[in-house]
């Protein structure tokens, strides 16, 4: 309510409203928006247990722990994750709103910097055949260090190098899954 002061007398008159937004018509039903987060985790869960019931045992299967292992622990742990996320909002905690954030809202995208980082992957892509993963993934690697504002591309050149080989390594000799090696196979 506001008061208008007129000389004669005071008059209150109601004050402006603004037509409840979606969140408060939401909560207005007892209901909480945060629940949607819960339901999409729980959703997820399901699917991923789903899907993972569809895996056969003997697709990559390598020791006493099959492929489905670990999507099993992640949808369980999604599942858990989305109970524990609805009693949190049930008890009344709230996420807060962009405290976290270390950006600008009303500043526009830096297209340049998007589409270096999309070249980078596009590059990947065409090149990952015909060089292989550890000089297709160093350019990469390098590529997205340069798009996001590197202040030294030479040093990130034997950086970019030992991170793309480094993985080559893990995925190909310890995990035993395939990666191209390019013009390199048999060399590495």
């Amino acid at each position: 309510m506001s008061i208008q002061h007129h000389p004669a007398k005071a008059v209150v008159a109601p004050a402006a409203t603004a037509p409840p937004g979606l969140l408060a018509r939401i909560r207005g039903r007892g209901l909480d928006p945060e629940y949607g987060v819960s339901a999409l985790l729980l959703g997820l869960g399901i699917l991923v247990l789903i899907q993972t019931t569809q895996i056969s045992a003997a697709t990559g299967e390598r020791g006493p722990v099959g492929p489905k292992a670990f999507p099993t622990v992640i949808g369980v742990c999604l599942l858990v994750v989305a109970v524990l996320h609805a009693l949190d909002v049930l008890r009344g905690g709230h996420g807060e709103a962009e405290a976290g954030e270390d950006i600008e809202l009303g500043h526009p995208a830096d297209w340049k910097t998007v589409g270096l980082l999309a070249a980078a992957f596009v590059a990947n892509i065409a090149l990952i055949e015909p060089l292989g993963w550890p000089l297709s993934g160093a350019l990469l690697f390098w590529g997205g260090a340069f798009a996001l504002g590197s202040r030294a591309p030479l040093r990130d050149v034997p950086i970019a190098l030992a991170m793309a080989f480094g993985s080559y390594y893990v995925f190909a000799h310890l995990l035993g899954l395939y990666l191209p090696a390019g013009p390199l196979e048999g060399v590495i």
